[in-house]
């Protein structure tokens, strides 16, 4: 699947998961400590293994001028890389030369999206991620017959598919009766 549709893919489950949680409470906070407005903290580079050192060597000189969210940004995705097997990272080139091959105004985009999924609760990320894998277990006929649906859809449409689909899964949700106050609960099935 190209990147296009990929990113039409995560916008559209984005979407749709979005307002399914949003009557959750709001997931707990960080610790008091850190503040909503702490300031990102500097990577020290001594602080890196030196797997992730020689990794980065290319920013050695210049690291403690880097920006400490980019030095954060970096250290992550170090550590992301030195985890994956020779196959993911050779997976993750290609993905990055296709993102490179874009138009601007679509890497734009897709840079939007992503920090809009990062933006997510985690537990909204994992339904988005859950989704995404159901869609593509789905057979590729029944695939392309739900992107041409959703890109021939006007937004009036697609907000009325997204209710739709809403309503099949809450319809699917099991429902437990609420206990009386002092009974306990009827025990779960399996």
């Amino acid at each position: 699947m190209n990147n296009n549709k990929r990113a039409l893919l995560l916008a559209l489950l984005l979407a749709a998961t979005a307002p399914v949680f949003a009557q959750e409470p709001p997931p707990p906070s960080s610790p008091p400590s850190a503040g909503p407005s702490a300031p990102p903290a500097h990577v020290p580079w001594s602080s890196l293994s030196p797997e992730q050192q020689k990794l980065l060597s290319r920013f050695g000189n210049q690291w403690s001028t880097l920006p400490p969210e980019r030095q954060q940004a970096l250290a992550r995705g170090s550590q992301r890389w030195l985890g994956m097997s020779a196959d993911e990272r050779g997976l993750a080139r290609q993905r990055f030369d296709k993102f490179k091959t874009l138009p601007p105004e679509q890497q734009q985009a897709l840079r939007q999206r992503w920090e809009k999924f990062k933006s997510l609760p985690p537990n909204e990320q994992s339904a988005v991620r859950q989704n995404f894998h159901r869609f593509q277990q789905l057979p590729p006929q029944r695939r392309n017959e739900l992107r041409e649906r959703w890109h021939n859809a006007s937004p009036a449409q697609r907000q009325q598919m997204l209710q739709q689909s809403r309503e099949r899964r809450m319809q699917r949700m099991p429902m437990r009766p609420m206990p009386r106050p002092g009974m306990r609960p009827p025990p779960r099935q399996r």
